[in-house]
């Protein structure tokens, strides 16, 4: 049976709108988590416009704390309004933050790198989740190698991040673009195309991922992120002149993001039904997607923003990025991304 496409938008479609960034925008989403606040309506009491702000996503298992504290009231509890704005195609939100239309965002950390160079000034204050294996490529077994992708069809979705993880993987072993050709798909339509035989190689992501190699015998996941699990990474990020009027606001969504992250460890069954009823899939096809990221809690977050000396510190890798898409002709100058980094506020929830 031919690979069933999931009502899930691609979250990380990351490299186009370098040409979009001045196009309009367009609040909506194909059919994704519903435009929603914390809480309830609150129309007797509504918070100061100090704790409110509006968030800009795409549809992405790695908000699973978020939906939680959304759903469960906690950023309500903490006195902040969370203004949740679903986009379709993440060249519309990546606009609309550039426009001062957002708050914040969720971007993947090569998005964050791209909008370094367009001047906008912001800070990540929080990391969303790590990649560990929810990324892959799918390849037939007579492929024995990823040298041997030379002169072979890949499907994947050009411009996006499954694009730039098969760039790393192709660097790696000495390949290069010119050396394979590309069929543009997304990844629900690459995963379907490996698993009809059109391609034999396909660039996917959970939940498409697992449900490919397990439909197709003849293949296997020839490599996933899990084996370089710092080249993918979501995150949060504010608009600087967000932070500066309204740190409380930054702080309360912190607590909110970690007191989700909390109940879904404590209570499992109940968080991954909010979840996945948010994000139009089963439960236990969420747990199983989850397998293949991180999501890191407070002190996690310290050492990735804060700790140079961690293993896990984010700058070396968001430099990476930076060379490797100079490199490869995405960006003209590299941007000093130290200066994007700003663990106080996860200092501040350790802390209390």
């Amino acid at each position: 049976m031919v690979l069933q496409r999931l009502k899930l938008c691609s979250r990380r479609q990351t490299l186009q709108w370098l040409i979009f960034a001045s196009s309009s925008v367009i609040l909506g989403a194909c059919t994704p988590l519903q435009q929603a606040s914390s809480g309830n309506d609150l129309a007797d009491a509504k918070p100061s416009p100090s704790m409110s702000f509006s968030l800009g996503v795409t549809t992405w298992i790695g908000l699973t704390p978020l939906l939680i504290a959304l759903k469960k009231g906690f950023f309500e509890e903490l006195g902040l309004r969370v203004d949740l704005k679903t986009f379709g195609y993440n060249p519309d939100y990546i606009s609309a933050f550039l426009a001062g239309k957002l708050d914040t965002i969720a971007p993947v950390t090569s998005e964050a790198v791209l909008l370094a160079t367009k001047g906008k000034d912001y800070r990540i204050v929080l990391v969303e989740d790590n990649s560990v294996g929810g990324d892959g490529i799918l390849a037939r077994n007579s492929i024995s190698s990823i040298k041997d992708f030379k002169g072979k069809k890949i499907a994947v979705e050009k411009g996006a991040v499954s694009h730039f993880f098969l760039l790393k993987v192709l660097t790696a072993v000495g390949l290069s673009e010119a050396d394979v050709t590309l069929v543009n798909v997304d990844p629900a339509g690459a995963a379907a195309a490996y698993q009809v035989g059109n391609v034999d190689i396909a660039v996917t992501y959970a939940p498409f991922l697992k449900q490919a190699n397990l439909a197709q015998p003849d293949g296997r996941i020839i490599y996933d992120s899990s084996q370089i699990p710092t080249a993918i990474t979501d995150v949060y990020l504010f608009a600087t002149e967000y932070i500066e009027a309204n740190p409380e606001a930054v702080e309360a969504f912190f607590k909110g993001v970690f007191k989700g992250l909390a109940f879904l460890n404590q209570h499992p069954s109940e968080g991954l039904a909010i979840a996945a009823k948010e994000l139009k899939i089963e439960p236990d096809a969420l747990a199983a997607d989850l397998k293949g990221i991180s999501l890191p809690d407070a002190r996690a977050n310290l050492e990735m923003l804060g700790n140079k000396q961690s293993d896990s510190y984010l700058l070396e890798p968001l430099m990476d990025m930076a060379r490797f898409l100079a490199k490869q002709g995405k960006i003209d100058t590299i941007p000093d991304m130290e200066q994007f980094l700003e663990p106080k506020f996860v200092k501040a929830a350790l802390e209390k």
